[in-house]
């Protein structure tokens, strides 16, 4: 028995790897910029920072899509929580007012055939090329012991750049700022857990039948990519205090996080109108409201705390990129989330 197969007889199939590696190169080289360097698939991505930025200040964050690709593997499309990775990477940074320079994936699988991981990387390579973002590298593994057979994780690190002095902290924040919340395209990549167990178990819907309420299948609605928020914003950036994006923990839990000491968020739960979804999963759950803002973003992906007479310029951007906003509160003093 040769190696190969002595190693597929253990679970790892060397051939179907390198196959894989072939197709996956070809998304990867579709999205080089000006700035990567190197060769696809060497060791390491290399990638020259920007010369137009003054004291370039990297910013970097790694995050997955959690149990979303279940629901990928529960329909079969495989192509788009590799796009929702990258948005929602692209989001995380841009609360910092970092433009993204390099991405890099992860996959981790039981025995996903090539397609699959191609597929997988195809969606990665789609919202890198969405944002001008080279795909510098990453890592397959196919890792039998760990996982079950037919199931695989995705997971990845963005890269991105801002000058020093432009860098969102939180600091401008101040007393009298206004909140406006933007549109969410459905759960994003939170929530994943409680929402399959109502749907799918207390509900027993599957994947092709449609969610009372909205006309949809299952898999189409949780299979809305998350949105990107950086058209939306990036062209009013410079007026804006801080940013929150929307993910696990909720409203609270993540717009808390971009306030100073002393300086709280109060939102008026009336000022937008919450997505059918939720309302469904809320009812069919019997969620209580609190838990609902804790673990869904409740048709809000991203909050802008912006000044006053700064309030339309940027809500103007948001519209003229497609997105929804809606005044949804203000800055005042003290500490936390307060929702009324």
């Amino acid at each position: 028995m040769s190696t190969a197969d002595r190693y597929r007889a253990a679970g790892v199939d060397l051939d179907a790897a390198e196959r894989a590696k072939h197709r996956i190169a070809e998304a990867v080289a579709s999205t080089r910029t000006e700035l990567a360097r190197g060769m696809v698939g060497a060791f390491g991505g290399m990638l020259r920072l920007p010369t137009d930025i003054e004291r370039p200040t990297l910013v970097m964050s790694t995050d997955g899509v959690g149990t979303k690709v279940l629901v990928a593997i529960r329909t079969g499309r495989h192509d788009t929580v590799g796009e929702d990775l990258v948005n929602h990477s692209v989001n995380d940074i841009l609360v910092h007012g970092a433009r993204p320079l390099a991405f890099l994936d992860y996959i981790a699988h039981a025995d996903a055939p090539a397609d699959t991981l191609a597929a997988l990387v195809d969606g990665v390579a789609r919202g890198c090329r969405a944002h001008g973002t080279t795909l510098v590298g990453g890592e397959t593994a196919q890792l039998p012991d760990l996982y079950r057979s037919g199931h695989y994780d995705l997971a990845g690190t963005i890269v991105g750049v801002v000058g020093e002095d432009e860098a969102l902290d939180g600091d401008r924040v101040a007393v009298g700022d206004v909140l406006v919340g933007y549109a969410s395209s459905g759960l994003h990549t939170n929530g994943y857990t409680l929402a399959r167990r109502i749907l799918f178990d207390e509900m027993g819907l599957d994947v092709d039948d449609d969610v009372p309420a909205l006309g949809k299948p299952v898999g189409d609605v949780l299979l809305a990519v998350h949105r990107s928020y950086r058209s939306a914003i990036e062209p009013a950036l410079s007026a804006v205090h801080a940013l929150a994006h929307i993910t696990g923990g909720g409203i609270p839990g993540n717009l808390a996080r971009s306030l100073p000491m002393n300086r709280a968020a109060r939102i008026d739960r009336t000022t937008w109108p919450v997505p059918p979804l939720f309302r469904v999963l809320q009812e069919a759950g019997r969620v209580s409201r609190d838990e609902m803002y804790r673990v869904f973003n409740m048709g809000l992906g991203m909050i802008a705390v912006v000044p006053p007479d700064a309030t339309a310029g940027v809500r103007r951007a948001a519209t003229g990129a497609g997105v929804e906003t809606w005044e949804i509160g203000t800055v005042v003093e003290g500490d936390g989330v307060q929702l009324v």
